[in-house]
C-alpha cells in the first residue's frame, strides 16, 4: 500500500485513482470543524461547493454552516469555527456545509473509492481507518485558493509517519517532502504554524482563537466518511 500527498485540489486529477481512498484535510478549519461537529453529536454533514447550494438548503430548513474568506456568511447558522458547533446546537442534526477550500476539495475527490475527513483532532482515528481500508491512500490538502499551504502539508506528513510502520510506503517525492516537513517541525508545530499565511489571515480577522485546538491531536476521535454524498460518523 502507498501513501501520497496532493498539495492542492488544482492538481488532484494527476493523483486520482478510482481504487484509492482519500483523506481530505483542511486544518484551518473545515475538517477540524467536521470532526468536532460529529464529536458533539451531529448526525450528518453534507458538503456543498457553492453558496447557492447552501442558501437553497437554508431555505429548505436545514442547518447551514457557510464560510468564505474565513468569515461566516450572512445567511448561515454557523461559520467555519469548530467552536460554533456546540453540542446543544448540533446534536442529532443534519448540517449542510460549505467553505472556501475544504468542501471544494471533498467535491473534487468524489470519484474516489472512499473519502474521509482528517485533521490533527482525529488523526489517530483516521490512521486506523486508513489501515483498515488496505488500499493505496491519497491525502488531499485543501490548500488556500488552490495554492499549497503549510498546515495541510504538515498533516499529510504526520499521517504518513503514523502509517509507514503499518505496511505503507511513500508513493512520491511529494509524500517524502511532507514527511520531511513534519519531522522537522513535529516538536515545534505551534511555532511553525504561527509563521504561516493562514495563521496571519485568521489573526487579521480576530479568528486565531481556534488555532491551538486545531493542532491538538485526538481531541475529536471520530471518523467522518462520505456515504451517499454526506459525511456520517463511523
Amino acid at each position: 500500500m502507498t501513501i501520497d500527498v496532493c498539495l492542492t485540489p488544482a492538481i488532484y486529477h494527476l493523483y486520482h485513482s478510482p481504487q484509492c481512498v482519500v483523506v481530505v484535510t483542511d486544518i484551518f478549519r473545515a475538517t477540524t470543524t467536521i470532526a468536532t461537529a460529529f464529536h458533539n453529536g451531529a448526525r450528518s454533514i453534507r458538503p456543498v461547493a457553492t453558496l447557492d447550494e447552501a442558501m437553497e438548503a437554508k431555505a429548505a430548513g436545514f442547518l447551514v454552516g457557510a464560510e468564505r474568506n474565513v468569515r461566516r456568511c450572512h445567511f448561515a447558522d454557523f461559520g467555519n469555527s469548530p467552536f460554533d458547533y456546540a453540542p446543544q446546537l448540533v446534536h442529532d442534526r443534519d448540517i449542510v456545509f460549505t467553505t472556501t477550500n475544504g468542501t471544494r476539495a471533498v467535491v473534487a475527490a468524489r470519484e474516489a473509492f472512499a473519502i474521509a475527513s482528517g485533521a490533527f483532532v482525529n488523526i489517530s482515528s483516521i490512521a486506523g481507518w486508513c489501515i483498515r481500508q488496505q488500499r493505496d491512500l491519497i491525502v488531499l490538502a485543501s490548500a488556500w485558493e488552490d495554492r499549497p499551504n503549510l498546515e495541510d502539508t504538515l498533516f499529510g506528513g504526520a499521517l504518513a509517519a503514523m502509517l509507514l510502520p503499518h505496511g505503507f510506503r511513500l508513493a512520491s517525492d511529494t509524500a517524502g517532502m511532507a514527511l520531511d516537513l513534519w519531522e522537522h517541525h513535529a516538536n515545534s508545530l505551534g511555532e511553525a504554524i504561527r509563521k504561516s499565511d493562514h495563521y496571519a489571515r485568521l489573526k487579521q480577522h480576530g479568528l486565531e482563537d481556534a488555532v491551538d485546538y486545531c493542532l491538538t491531536p485526538d481531541s475529536a476521535p471520530v471518523v467522518p466518511e462520505i456515504r451517499d454524498g454526506r459525511f456520517i460518523c463511523l
